[in-house]
């Protein structure tokens, strides 16, 4: 499959499937961050995901794919800096704000910063059509996370905070978004970034899950909270696979815009799976976030 994929890099093909891996990984990651902000504590959550999919990945890091490179590990290290500390102010954020509140805030600053650090880093250029796509887009979710503010009566307290917390997660998710796909980029074969990056990532949170639970006066039972976890870890490898396969097929600003139609799914999700009404305005909204994705997708 990695010959594959480094044959569709640069290919009309290649930039088709790029396409579709953005918007699965958009959807996918609508339903991670539902998982995370649903029935537990979470950073309990985050703790149960990580803790399942380093797991996983571990046997494939270790005796399927090709190890690493030397010149990847420093790349490793950063990218272990830049997503424990976007976790950290996750789960605070999470913690502090209402999702539909929060999360639009998140995914919003996410693609702007995205394309500006696609263009320091690797040259990308927006036109002006896709720069409009990018703002129509921004607007929609902005508009979406404003109207929600509005509505909510839960969390009203602490929502200054929550806010403040959500554009700084969006800012490493930037960071993250970017410096990812340079480190994909940089490995022979794709995989072994995944895989290697799965089993890194997973170090951290369940130790800070565990003193967590162990801490509580009346902990959530575990087994419940592990299947989570596992669940949480499969949707994890498919959302995250997908994005950084998207950025190493085609350009790293594009696929980020593309998967921030995950606030669309979210919003779904919420009407659907959490009994959250959906009015027109929020309807309108959705649609100019869809909008702003198909603009920037027709302009490139």
């Amino acid at each position: 499959m990695s010959d594959w994929i480094i044959a569709l890099e640069g290919t009309a093909a290649g930039k088709q499937l790029a396409t579709f891996l953005a918007l699965s990984a958009a959807l996918l990651h609508a339903i991670f961050g539902a998982l995370q902000k649903g029935r537990y504590d979470p950073w309990l959550s985050r703790g149960a995901i990580d803790g399942a999919y380093g797991l996983m990945a571990a046997p494939f890091a270790f005796f399927v794919v090709p190890w690493p490179e030397p010149h990847i590990w420093p790349i490793f290290a950063a990218a272990y800096v830049i997503h424990t500390i976007y976790k950290l102010l996750q789960a605070q954020a999470y913690s502090k704000g209402a999702y539909t509140v929060v999360y639009p805030v998140v995914r919003g600053t996410g693609p702007l910063f995205t394309v500006i650090g696609a263009w320091l880093l690797f040259g990308e250029v927006f036109n002006p059509v896709q720069w409009l796509g990018v703002a129509t887009l921004v607007a929609g979710i902005y508009g979406l996370a404003l109207y929600n503010l509005r509505t909510i009566t839960l969390d009203r307290d602490t929502m200054p905070l929550a806010l403040g917390l959500a554009v700084m997660t969006g800012l490493f998710v930037a960071l993250y978004t970017t410096w990812d796909a340079y480190g994909i980029r940089a490995t022979a074969d794709p995989f072994t970034f995944l895989a290697w990056f799965f089993f890194i990532d997973g170090l951290t949170f369940p130790v800070i899950a565990g003193l967590r639970y162990r801490a509580m006066l009346s902990p959530p039972p575990l087994a419940p909270l592990l299947r989570m976890g596992v669940m949480g870890g499969l949707i994890a490898f498919a959302s995250f696979g997908s994005i950084m396969l998207a950025t190493r097929l085609d350009k790293v600003g594009q696929a980020a815009v593309l998967r921030e139609t995950s606030t669309v799914f979210a919003a779904l999700i919420a009407w659907l799976m959490l009994g959250e009404r959906t009015g027109p305005r929020r309807i309108a909204l959705m649609a100019l976030i869809a909008a702003g994705a198909v603009i920037v997708e027709l302009g490139g």
